[in-house]
């Protein structure tokens, strides 16, 4: 066999340390690596069969590396040319091509290149053997105590097989030490020594995985029982635990700054405080510290730590670890290590919030997104105001109740956009509730239809009059519009719930805090509402069914496998159900009775016995009427009142007992068992604009103009428009809206 040089041995076997000499020469003397070596494993067989392919042992000192590829050389009928990474060089390496060439060409063997720290080489070196890798001429086996991922050539690792060796267990050890103890021809079993038990512990323990070291200090232990020219002083060699802890005092720790370990170990560190282990990170932070890590190397990964990680579950953590730090820089070693186990511990017991990532989620919107403008009531309105109208349209929070408005802040083309999501530890949760009901109320004045009413909104109206309404009036409504909703139902932490949202998911939303143990399942009319609801609820780990349309994309044959996999694949039952704007959408979409009809019954048949239903439709022959807002002794006004009146007779329509009774009817004909209808008024307050009452009195918008120019003609709508505006521009008013809530049961 060629190029053995790297195991060759001398003729006196007991002038070499006990490790060499014990070094295994078969794979049944191998201790240990069960997982790579063990039966039946892929690389014990290949080893068998001589069919070694490229391969890269990775793995501390004294786990076996260069042992394996000695047995791995004793094994194969291939060429064997070994090569150390420290002393050889590209010269080397092709004089190995060569030879190997000589063997395939003359002996028709394969050549195995062994290269012991391999990771030794810088890339130039490395990318000589790539060629003859990858041509065959060449079976590479690197050995590596770093991360080959890191310090390899990606090319040589993409070509090799990684075999990871841990360290040595103390079962293994203690076989190795028998096993030197025992052998007579390399180690002591010709002479008489004995080691205690105890003794030997302390080699096993102190040696921490790593043979070498094990079978080193066991050297000195017996060979400190003979003279200096090397009689023995004894017939008997006795190792107690104090020549024990002689030979191996300390522990070397494998630790280096640029390393594998020190990279290891920094991570085990940073997961024992995410994990909250006080323990763990106290012993990695012991582990660093006693290698030489530089403290300030800790505080600064732990203030890094403090943001990233405990965020705002903990308010406190940041200032904590800074006063920490400030206080060892004063201080110094080593008393200010009770300032680094300080820092940590807080740390490592503190609740958890990852949510400060939600910045980075900002920057890949920013780098990703097109670009955005900032959103014209946003911008500054010292400079241009009048001429551009920036700034206008803005709503200063602490003018409203709370200090709170909802208005969006975000560019239009990242409306609805979430970057930050509540942690569920510590302080953070209590910012959940007052965030999510704001996130909900400013996409419901962004984007929800109106509630209604005739009057709510006019394609005439000016942006900022729209604007303002949305953001003031639609956040009362549906703030209120969800208390009838839960008032009526007994939900429970455990209730399976349906919903139908023909608007805002408003409901959805409030029914998603209502049941964290139960299930809510919702169909949501408007894709872009359902695509808003869903990114919002991209951070949470219990997430809604939701699918957008009617209730046969849920319940039909459409949606059905889907959905039955909530209930294990059984029939879909829910507790209760809420519907709100159901006929609003169903009527001018189906135009059919049929297919409504077919919507109600497949609810119907899966509402359980013992649950409501709560059907909310909009009345707005309910709603706000302005000649209850106008002041009744004003006698400019008198006629302008009564045509007004009659107005808003024709606008409103029937009366309220009529549509809740045809409601009532639909319900009945598919099925539910329906209680008495209810009509039930919403309040909110409202502050009116001359815009905003122009755009109602404007002919061809389909509110008061086309009805006052029909029956006063021009001139007699633009005096009732002037005496209304003259009356409730700029007036605050109470405004009322209308709602048939009806219940139901199967």
């Amino acid at each position: 066999m060629a190029g053995n040089e790297l195991f060759e041995t001398t003729d006196d076997a007991q002038s070499m340390p006990l490790a060499a000499r014990m070094r295994p020469r078969t794979l049944d003397e191998f201790v240990g690596q069960d997982h790579i070596v063990g039966p039946g494993r892929l690389l014990r067989r290949a080893i068998a069969a001589d069919q070694i392919g490229s391969v890269i042992f990775s793995g501390p000192p004294g786990t076996g590396k260069t042992t394996l590829a000695r047995v791995i050389a004793g094994t194969t009928k291939s060429a064997f040319i070994p090569l150390n990474a420290v002393l050889g060089g590209v010269k080397d390496v092709r004089d190995a091509v060569a030879r190997a060439r000589d063997f395939r060409s003359l002996h028709g063997r394969k050549t195995i290149l062994f290269v012991d720290e391999v990771h030794r080489w810088n890339k130039a070196q490395q990318d000589a053997l790539l060629p003859w890798v990858e041509n065959g001429t060449i079976v590479l086996i690197g050995a590596t105590t770093e991360n080959p991922f890191f310090e390899v050539n990606a090319a040589l690792v993409s070509r090799s097989r990684i075999f990871r060796m841990t360290p040595l267990q103390p079962e293994h050890l203690r076989r190795i030490a028998q096993m030197a103890m025992q052998d007579t021809e390399r180690g002591y079993g010709a002479r008489q020594v004995r080691i205690d038990n105890d003794a030997l512990d302390h080699l096993i323990r102190i040696a921490d995985g790593d043979a070498r070291t094990m079978l080193n200090a066991l050297q000195l232990a017996v060979e400190t029982g003979a003279d200096q020219n090397g009689a023995i002083r004894s017939t008997e060699v006795h190792v107690t635990l104090a020549v024990a802890e002689d030979s191996i005092q300390a522990k070397a720790l494998l630790y280096d700054k640029e390393g594998d370990y020190h990279y290891d170990s920094i991570s085990a560190f940073i997961k024992s405080l995410r994990g909250s282990d006080p323990d763990a990170a106290l012993y990695w932070t012991a582990r660093m510290i006693v290698s030489g890590e530089d403290p300030k190397y800790l505080f600064r990964r732990m203030l890094v730590f403090a943001s990233e990680d405990v965020g705002l579950a903990d308010v406190h953590a940041l200032g904590l670890v800074e006063a920490a730090a400030s206080a060892f820089d004063r201080v110094g070693m080593p008393e200010g290590q009770f300032h680094l186990a300080h820092a940590v511990l807080y740390l490592a017991t503190a609740a958890k919030s990852n949510s400060t990532l939600g910045y980075f989620d900002a920057v890949k919107a920013v780098e990703h997104e097109r670009r955005a403008d900032v959103p014209k009531h946003l911008r500054d309105g010292s400079r241009d105001a009048e001429g551009f109208g920036h700034g206008e349209g803005y709503l200063y929070p602490h003018a409203y109740r709370d200090h709170w408005v909802a208005q969006t802040y975000l560019p239009k083309e990242l409306s609805g956009k979430v970057f930050y999501t509540p942690g569920t530890e510590g302080d953070e949760p209590g910012r959940t509730g007052s965030l999510d009901q704001r996130r909900m109320l400013q996409m419901a004045s962004t984007g929800a239809d109106d509630d209604g009413e005739v009057l709510s909104y006019t394609p005439g109206a000016s942006g900022i009059a729209r604007w303002d309404y949305r953001s003031r009036e639609s956040t009362d409504f549906f703030t209120g519009l969800v208390e009838v909703c839960f008032s009526r139902i007994p939900v429970q932490r455990h209730s399976r719930i349906f919903t139908f949202e023909g608007a805002t998911p408003a409901i959805a939303w409030e029914a998603l805090k209502r049941v964290p143990e139960g299930l809510l399942a919702s169909c949501i009319a408007k894709k872009e509402q359902l695509a808003w609801f869903e990114h919002h609820l991209s951070r949470r780990e219990w997430r809604p069914h939701l699918v957008s349309g009617f209730p046969s994309a849920m319940l039909g044959e459409q949606g059905l496998a889907e959905t039955r996999k909530l209930f294990d694949g059984a029939t879909p039952i829910f507790d209760h159900m809420i519907l709100y704007r159901l006929f609003a959408v169903l009527d001018p979409v189906l135009r059919s009775q049929t297919d409504a009809q077919r919507e109600l019954k497949l609810l119907r048949e899966a509402l359980s016995p013992a649950g409501t239903c709560l059907c909310i439709e909009p009345a707005p022959e309910s709603g706000q009427r302005l000649s209850e807002l106008l002041t009744h002794d004003a006698t400019e006004g008198a006629g302008h009142r009564e045509a007004l009146i009659r107005a808003e007779d024709q606008i409103f329509g029937a009366v309220p007992e009529k549509r809740s009774e045809q409601l009532r009817a639909r319900l009945e004909e598919s099925g539910f068992t329906v209680q008495p209808a209810k009509t039930i008024q919403l309040s909110r307050e409202r502050t009116l604009s001359s815009d905003m009452i122009e755009s109602w009195f404007t002919p061809g918008q389909g509110g008061y103009g086309n009805y006052l120019h029909n029956e006063l003609g021009g001139a007699g709508l633009s005096e009732v428009r002037a005496w209304v505006i003259r009356e409730l521009d700029a007036k605050t008013v109470q405004w009322n809206s209308g709602l048939h809530v009806i219940e139901c049961r199967t």
